[in-house]
C-alpha cells in the first residue's frame, strides 16, 4: 500500500504553538509528513532576515514528533520543492492570498496534488513575539 504524503512549509524563526499546530494538523491528513524550512534567501524575498540560522530552524523542526523529513525550500514558493517531492497534497496558510497562490495551484493541478489551505494562526507569529521582547 502506498503512503499519501504531505508537502507543508515554515520559515520557523522563533518555533511557537502555531507552527505546532499547523505541523500536527497537516500530519493527519496523511503518512509522511516532509517539511520545508524557507532559507535566508528565501524568507527575504518577502520578509526581514530570520534570527536564527537555518541550521537551527531546521533541526527545531526536525524535533517535532509529526514531522518525518525536513528539506531546504530556497524560493519563498514551494513550487520547486512540490515539483521535486511530488507530495500528494500541498498544506497552504490561509495568510497567503489565493492571488498570491495562483502558479502554485497551476503546478499542483498539473502534478495531480491537492492543495489544503489551513488557517492561519494571527496571534501566534513570530514576527509578534519579536516585537512584544523588544
Amino acid at each position: 500500500m502506498e503512503k499519501s504524503i504531505v508537502y507543508a512549509y515554515v520559515v520557523a524563526d522563533l518555533l511557537h504553538v502555531g507552527h505546532v499546530l499547523h505541523l500536527e494538523n497537516s500530519k493527519a491528513l496523511g503518512d509522511k509528513l516532509i517539511v520545508g524550512v524557507l532559507t535566508d534567501k528565501a524568507v527575504m524575498e518577502k520578509k526581514k532576515k530570520p534570527i536564527l540560522p537555518l541550521s537551527e530552524r531546521m533541526r527545531l523542526i526536525k524535533a517535532l514528533s509529526c514531522v518525518d523529513v525536513v528539506v531546504p525550500q530556497d524560493t519563498y514558493s514551494p513550487i520547486e520543492n512540490i515539483k521535486a517531492i511530488k507530495p500528494d497534497i500541498l498544506m497552504e496558510s490561509s495568510s497567503h492570498s489565493d492571488e498570491d497562490l495562483i502558479e502554485t495551484f497551476k503546478i499542483c493541478k498539473n502534478y495531480n496534488i491537492k492543495v489544503m489551505k489551513m488557517p492561519y494562526y494571527p496571534l501566534q507569529s513570530s514576527t509578534k513575539i519579536k516585537e512584544k521582547i523588544k
